[in-house]
């Protein structure tokens, strides 16, 4: 049996995953201050909406924690995180000009709605210890994503706040209280279960590349309602 914790093991499987996301051209044109803010605004709409469903998926899984404690421990870190982004889309759509109306009036685009139902199926028809996987590369992926570009972005990107967010420690610590709660559920699970939280962890983290991408082509739905 392996020893290798789940968090670091998921880490090394998805290494190219992982890659692909930081050469993506919006994370690339991001760190540049390069990109379009129409393409900033298909995305930043797209997270908001995210947003909201994510929370609730996140209460979800907090409220099927196998003690109390971990249950205190995930909802009170998780949804510090998600405080501080709902934050940060608001201090953006005001700048993008998107109101609450606006916003209300948005639909998620194809990545969006495939992300969230699928974070959703997982939390109702998987182990909590798989849900909590699937959860873990938006917490993941956001932090190592804003680490890397802050260190190479020019102070005057219009980015900033975005980046500073992510890289910042009160959202790293948020981080790594969630990973360390999937690391002692994946200690305790079968080896079973601790093979499907590594593939839904995969499948997080196409989903992230996945909705990155749709950003940068500003993907909508091909035909209108």
């Amino acid at each position: 049996m392996t020893t290798m914790p789940f968090s670091e093991e998921a880490w090394r499987r998805t290494a190219d995953l992982r890659r692909a996301i930081h050469v993506h051209p919006f994370n690339v044109e991001l760190a540049e201050g390069t990109l379009s803010r129409e393409r900033f605004r298909h995305y930043i709409v797209q997270d908001a909406l995210y947003l909201v469903r994510y929370s609730r998926i996140l209460a979800l899984a907090a409220a099927r924690g196998p003690d109390a404690a971990v249950l205190r421990a995930f909802a009170r870190s998780a949804l510090r995180a998600v405080q501080v982004e709902q934050a940060l889309h608001g201090r953006f759509l005001a700048e993008l000009g998107v109101d609450d109306a606006a916003l209300a009036a948005s639909e998620p685009a194809p990545d969006c709605l495939a992300y969230t139902s699928y974070l959703l199926a997982t939390a109702y028809h998987e182990p909590w210890e798989v849900s909590v996987a699937a959860l873990l590369p938006c917490f993941r992926i956001y932090r190592d994503v804003g680490c890397a570009i802050a260190g190479r972005a020019a102070p005057e990107n219009p980015y900033m706040a975005w980046i500073r967010t992510y890289a910042d420690e009160a959202f790293g610590e948020a981080v790594r209280t969630v990973t360390g709660i999937g690391d002692q559920a994946a200690a305790e699970a079968s080896a079973t279960v601790r093979s499907r939280m590594l593939a839904a962890f995969e499948l997080g983290c196409r989903y992230e590349w996945l909705f990155w991408d749709g950003a940068y082509r500003l993907r909508g739905w091909p035909v209108a309602a």
